[in-house]
């Protein structure tokens, strides 16, 4: 999910496998669902599908279900299998109700035949990414967290931070304008068998600063830090 800005309000861009081996339908998908803000990824076959949802994270998928190597119904069992919910709607010309039956039990979301209205397929993915969509980026300053990727972004741009670099700034994040006292730190960010201290906690706000020219950080002496919104 990329956060962008316009006109100082925050929007966030949907992020949409799509699963089309009909290159020609393909294209009209894309150059729709681009001019709604969309950003789309297609696959031609389900194997190329299943590989990219290991390499990224999608909010939506919209699959084919006769495509090459993998079925879309297979594959959206897979991924039901393997824990994954992200929404999904079949877009098929099938209409047989067997197949319909296969595609829910798969754990489709929703179902559209070809041929199908444009605009009613935006109604319908607008309508299921409301469902699914509970989670909203909490926004401080340049700072925005994606809870649902576990993700931060500053000024529009993905933080690349480690684990221990995240759970930092999203402390700060969870207690802005408050103390986070050192000890605090330490215990929710460390664990007993590592050797947390407070030279490397002091390591680790100093990183966060080179990151985050533009955001204000306080060194509590003593204490412990602040994030000053």
């Amino acid at each position: 999910m990329r956060v962008k800005l316009f006109h100082g309000l925050l929007r966030v861009s949907i992020k949409i496998l799509l699963l089309e081996d009909d290159l020609l339908f393909a294209e009209t998908l894309i150059d729709l669902l681009e001019e709604e803000g969309y950003i789309v990824k297609h696959s031609p076959n389900g194997q190329d599908a299943l590989d990219a949802t290991f390499q990224e994270q999608f909010d939506l998928y919209l699959l084919d279900i006769n495509v090459p190597l993998i079925s879309g119904t297979s594959l959206l069992k897979e991924l039901r299998d393997a824990d994954d919910e992200t929404a999904a709607i079949f877009l098929t010309s099938h209409t047989e109700k067997q197949k319909l039956q296969e595609g829910f039990l798969s754990g489709c979301d929703d179902y559209m035949t070809k041929p199908f209205d444009m605009q009613e397929l935006l109604f319908r993915i607008k309508a299921l990414l409301k469902r699914t969509q509970q989670v909203i980026p909490e926004t401080i300053g340049d700072l925005c967290h994606d809870e649902k990727h576990k993700t931060i972004y500053y000024k529009e741009d993905k933080l690349e931070l480690s684990q221990k670099e995240y759970g930092l700034l999203l402390l700060f994040m969870q207690h802005v304008n408050e103390t986070v006292p050192k000890e605090l730190i330490l215990n929710e960010l460390w664990s007993s068998s590592e050797s947390g201290s407070d030279g490397v906690v002091r390591v680790y706000v100093n990183r966060l600063k080179q990151m985050l020219p533009d955001v204000k950080f306080e060194n509590i002496r003593g204490i412990g830090y602040r994030l000053v919104s």
